[in-house]
């Protein structure tokens, strides 16, 4: 469950402006998808996010199941926004920025640069908020990738999401994990099975096929999935 901060970011006062400004110029509020457009928040999951906590605190009221079911609640939301104005500070969320280290395949394995497992970029990362994700993780651990491919589309896994890793060398059965194949320098995302001495990697489409290893020592387990970070452009 989403921890209820003690206070609003940026990215909350942002929102807030966001759904004000469309609903006095357009006369209807944003989607979660035109709020992360103009907030520059690249994923829907963070928008939902930050909606979640304004509604916790009485700053909107939300329908479910209705297309921009936003609204702002004026008592609250709108006192705020006026002292908005006048720079009424406010305590920052927190937020940690994941850096994105390559791409992955969700489809058949395919050859890859090795600079997708060892490449760091300071400046290509992604925003999430702390607490989305799993407790007690060390953060060191985690680093993002970039997936291509629809082998994983059931478990609502598209070709441009982002998959947060968690670093792992280890797998149970039933995982979603990034693979590599040692012996041919290829990778994948698959659910991992380990069965009768074979390794069996899972795909989540109903049209593919699953990918069977009879020689588990080429099967490097290089992290897990913990969080999918859907795009917008989707």
């Amino acid at each position: 469950m989403a921890r209820k901060p003690k206070g609003l970011s940026q990215r909350h006062k942002n929102i807030l402006s966001c759904i004000q400004e469309w609903q006095e110029e357009k006369g209807y509020p944003p989607s979660i998808r035109e709020i992360g457009a103009e907030t520059d928040i690249s994923s829907t999951s963070v928008v939902n996010y930050y909606l979640n906590q304004l509604e916790e605190m009485g700053y909107i009221e939300r329908e479910s199941n209705v297309s921009r079911g936003i609204n702002l609640i004026k008592d609250s939301a709108g006192e705020l926004l006026q002292n908005l104005k006048s720079g009424v500070s406010q305590l920052v969320e927190q937020l940690i920025t994941v850096p994105i280290v390559g791409n992955i395949i969700a489809g058949e394995p395919m050859p890859v640069p090795a600079s997708d497992f060892s490449y760091y970029d300071p400046e290509s990362g992604v925003d999430i908020a702390r607490s989305l994700l799993p407790q007690g993780d060390n953060l060191s651990d985690l680093y993002a990738l970039r997936v291509q491919g629809d082998s994983m589309i059931d478990a609502m896994v598209n070709d441009g999401d982002i998959v947060i890793m968690r670093r792992t060398n280890q797998a149970r059965n039933g995982e979603m994990v990034a693979i590599w194949l040692n012996d041919r320098d290829e990778t994948t995302l698959k659910y991992f099975y380990a069965e009768n001495g074979r390794v069996r990697l899972q795909p989540a489409n109903p049209s593919m096929q699953p990918i069977i290893i009879n020689d588990p020592s080429i099967v490097e387990v290089q992290g897990k999935v913990i969080l999918v970070i859907r795009q917008l452009d989707q």
